[in-house]
Parts: structure tokens; C-alpha cells; sequence
């Protein structure tokens, strides 16, 4: 068998901020319940940003009062600066997710910053919190075009001298390949730190750059429940791949996750029926098996 991995549930998260619909703080701890009983170890439930700049993930407060918290599972939080970090540390989560984007143009839109002023936010965050650092637009940017590998590899020593103690590299608008996903993960290994995948299946490639990245040694995967997603301060961004599609894929090839995959099955079932329309993912709407 081979070795074990983490996967990490966006949906409460980047699945739903591109929804046209608002859910409610309580449906949304509801979800955030429902993916913990399914065994996911790892959830990323809120995002601390301004409610009129992404107003699906108002509440976020709200969301966590509402979290039926299970000793097992680490429930995060997405911030982009100091203030988001108070806002975390209030909620009492157990880690924080910083994210930046590996191009200034990308930052400025989603953080109204450079990168070089979102490191320096991430210096100034003092915590005892795990800290995980996501880096948006690793594979390309809908803005500046193809980004360099050395380039995200620079900014992750930068993240890591600056507090991380996590990496992952994202495939914010779903252009990314194999040979990306492995080249990322094989040359952050010197970071010395543990190295994750967020990836979105826009142009259909998202499976295999996670396979090729699970090749590379990764032992972080960020999915999403039913496949839901996308960002909305880049164009056309569409789902995450999908984490019952990905936990397939992953028990298939005798990899352990922890997770029930019939119980995740339920999850999206139950989130189909929320949002009145059918989700991206398709391991839900299959099933688990021939049987």
C-alpha cells in the first residue's frame, strides 16, 4: 500500500464562493459537520475576507460557532492578511490558510496587494497555529500568462522563511499538465517542509496532475466535495476536482485516506438537493463501485 495522505475539503470554502447562491452560515456548518463524518481529517470551512468583496462567505464567525468539532479533524480558516488572522484566532480554529498569488497582477485583483506586500503580511503574522501557505496561480495566471516553476519555487522559500510550515502549490484556473504538477512538487522538496496540490479540473487535466504530483511525493491534496469551485477574481474559473472522485482514484490505487467514500457519496447527494442542480463531480452520481 502505498503511503498515506491528507486530503483537504475546500468546499465550505472555494466550493461555494463562486455560487451564485448564498448559503447560510448554518448550511454551511452543516456541510463543514457532514465532510468531518465522512472521515475528511481536514477542512478548510471559512474564509476571513470582506463580506462585500465575496459575499458567499459572509458569517464566517457564524459558520464556526455552528461546527460540531470532532477531535480527529483540523478545521482551518482562509485569510489573506493580518486582520483576517485576528479575525481566525478569535474563532479559535485550529490552523491558518494564507494564500497569495505567484504573479502581482493575480494578487492585486484577489488581495489588493503585491506579492511582495502579501510576504510581508505573512512575516508580521506571529502564531503558534500550523500554517499552511497555498500559492494561486502556480500553473499560470489568467492575467501575466505562463508562470515560471522557478519562479512559485523562489516565492515558496520566501512563505517558508516566512512562517510556513506547509506549501501548496495551486492550479487556480485549471491550465496546468503532469509534467507541471510533477516538476513543482519535485523541486519543493528542498523547502524541506510538507507540499500539497490544489488543483481544478477546468480543462479536464486535474486527475492527472494529481496523480503525477502523488508520483512526485505530495501529501496534500485540497479538493473539493461534488467538485464545486472557482474563483472569482479569475475569468472562467470553474470547479475543483472533485473529492469523492479523487478518494476513487486514490483507494484504487491502494492509498490511504481515512475517508468513507460511501458517506462522501452522501455528502454531495445532500448538497445536490441544497443547491437544486447537479454537481460537477461524477463518482457521486456513478457510485463507489460496479456492485
Amino acid at each position: 500500500m502505498a503511503a498515506p495522505v491528507t486530503i483537504c475539503d475546500v468546499g465550505p470554502r472555494d466550493g461555494l464562493q463562486n455560487e451564485a447562491e448564498t448559503l447560510t452560515p448554518e448550511v454551511r456548518a452543516e456541510l463543514v459537520n457532514r465532510l468531518a463524518g465522512a472521515g475528511l481529517m481536514s477542512i478548510e470551512a471559512v474564509s476571513f475576507v470582506r463580506a462585500e468583496s465575496v459575499p458567499q462567505m459572509a458569517g464566517a464567525e457564524e459558520v464556526v460557532a455552528g461546527i460540531e468539532r470532532q477531535d480527529r479533524a483540523t478545521y482551518s480558516g482562509l485569510i489573506l492578511n493580518e486582520k483576517g488572522y485576528e479575525r481566525l484566532a478569535a474563532c479559535g480554529l485550529d490552523a491558518v490558510h494564507f494564500t497569495l498569488g505567484a504573479t502581482d497582477e493575480f494578487n492585486r485583483r484577489n488581495a489588493n496587494r503585491t506579492v511582495d506586500e502579501s510576504v510581508s503580511e505573512l512575516e508580521r503574522i506571529d502564531t503558534g497555529l500550523p500554517v499552511s501557505v497555498s500559492i494561486s496561480v502556480s500553473f499560470g495566471c489568467p492575467f501575466e500568462g505562463p508562470v515560471d516553476a522557478s519562479v512559485v519555487i523562489a516565492l515558496a522559500e520566501r512563505c517558508v522563511a516566512a512562517g510556513a510550515g506547509e506549501i501548496v502549490f495551486a492550479d487556480t484556473i485549471g491550465v496546468g499538465v503532469p509534467h507541471q504538477a510533477r516538476d513543482l512538487v519535485e523541486r519543493g522538496r528542498g523547502l524541506a517542509v510538507p507540499l500539497g496540490v490544489h488543483l481544478h479540473n477546468t480543462r479536464n487535466t486535474g486527475f492527472a496532475n494529481a496523480y503525477a504530483a502523488l508520483e512526485a511525493g505530495a501529501e496534500v491534496f485540497e479538493s473539493s466535495v461534488g467538485g464545486l469551485g472557482g474563483c472569482p477574481f479569475a475569468p472562467r474559473a470553474t470547479g475543483n476536482i472533485a473529492t469523492e472522485d479523487l478518494v476513487f482514484l486514490l483507494h484504487g490505487e491502494g492509498v490511504e485516506t481515512g475517508i468513507d467514500l460511501d458517506t462522501l457519496i452522501g455528502v454531495s447527494e445532500w448538497l445536490e438537493e441544497v443547491l437544486g442542480r447537479t454537481l460537477p463531480g461524477q463518482v457521486y452520481r456513478a457510485g463507489a463501485s460496479t456492485g
